[in-house]
């Protein structure tokens, strides 16, 4: 029983409309969902994906709208590491965010050791990121945007690395109870019969604070038949769960980790296309039908976004 590395990150923004268009007209991503946190009702639950809204390139936000500006620290992860396909990936990448590349330096402990070179930036709100070059063996999930070319797009996820308190504890919860392999001391890889991602675990520089820019969960992948087992594995050794949730494209079992970082391990469940044709995804808000009923006070309270193109 193995975790396929990342199904998705979920993140704060305050401000959506300026999300949809940082994460589609400039990452190239999809919007394939729009609806609504289960947990919190008032506020979006917006996820981009590849064209199919696959696991493993699913990134989240919830919107609390005129949200302050968080900061990553302890107990919190701190950047989200894409993959690219070839060193000219990160140059154009380079030169569409208006940033340098980063060559490999000691001096730099934010940058993989196993890596050359590689892009870093920030989103709006201040959200860190990484594209790598990545000769994993995964199939490519990549979007569609006119002025992406396919050989330049992201390709899914290719980890993310967190700030732990607890180094020791976070280790023997990776590779005792989720079956991660050590890459080096302090990067560890969950692998399984068709994806795999890496965590990096870091010493925190600073005090953490929830807010826009900041990540509020990492999800990782497990097949639909091995889900339960999980939730068992975790309980009998005294791990304490939300139990099994029911998130409407897939389910959730929620935990948080000795180096305090919220986990969560998502199966494929029914996945977007449960609420119509791939060709539309993204279109409409969503509300999963023990909310429907109330679909009106909740429009009422979310800020009106464009339609995505379809592309």
């Amino acid at each position: 029983m193995l975790l396929e590395g990342i199904h998705h990150v979920t993140a704060i923004t305050g401000d959506a409309p300026r999300n949809v268009a940082f994460y589609t007209d400039v990452l190239g991503l999809r919007l394939v969902a729009k609806t609504v946190n289960q947990d919190d009702i008032g506020v979006y639950h917006l996820f981009y994906a590849d064209w199919l809204g696959s696991p493993g390139a699913d990134i989240t936000f919830f919107e609390y709208p005129g949200a302050a500006a968080g900061t990553a620290g302890a107990g919190m992860v701190h950047r989200v590491v894409w993959r690219v396909a070839s060193d000219a990936a990160l140059d154009f990448w380079a030169t569409r965010l208006g940033v340098e590349r980063r060559e490999r330096k000691g001096s730099d402990p934010f940058l993989s050791r196993r890596d050359a070179a590689a892009v870093v930036f920030r989103d709006p709100e201040g959200l860190e990121h990484e594209l790598r070059v990545s000769a994993a063996p995964d199939e490519p999930l990549t979007g569609r945007h006119p002025d992406i070319p396919a050989e330049h797009a992201l390709l899914g996820f290719e980890g993310v690395r967190v700030y732990s308190v607890d180094r020791d504890g976070s280790a023997d919860v990776l590779e005792r109870l989720l079956g991660a392999r050590r890459l080096d001391p302090a990067t560890f890889e969950l692998r399984g019969e068709r994806r795999g991602g890496t965590i990096v675990l870091d010493e925190p520089t600073v005090r953490g604070r929830p807010g826009a820019g900041t990540v509020h969960h990492v999800a990782w992948f497990s097949l639909v038949d091995d889900h339960a087992d999980w939730l068992d594995r975790l309980e009998r050794d005294g791990v304490r769960t939300s139990g099994i949730v029911d998130r409407h494209y897939f389910r959730s079992i929620y935990f948080r980790e000795p180096g305090g970082v919220l986990y969560e391990i998502a199966d494929e469940g029914p996945g977007f296309t449960r609420d119509g044709p791939l060709e539309t995804l993204g279109e409409q808000v969503i509300l999963p039908p023990w909310l429907e009923s109330r679909r009106a006070a909740i429009e009422a309270n979310l800020t009106p976004l464009p339609t995505p193109l379809r592309r």
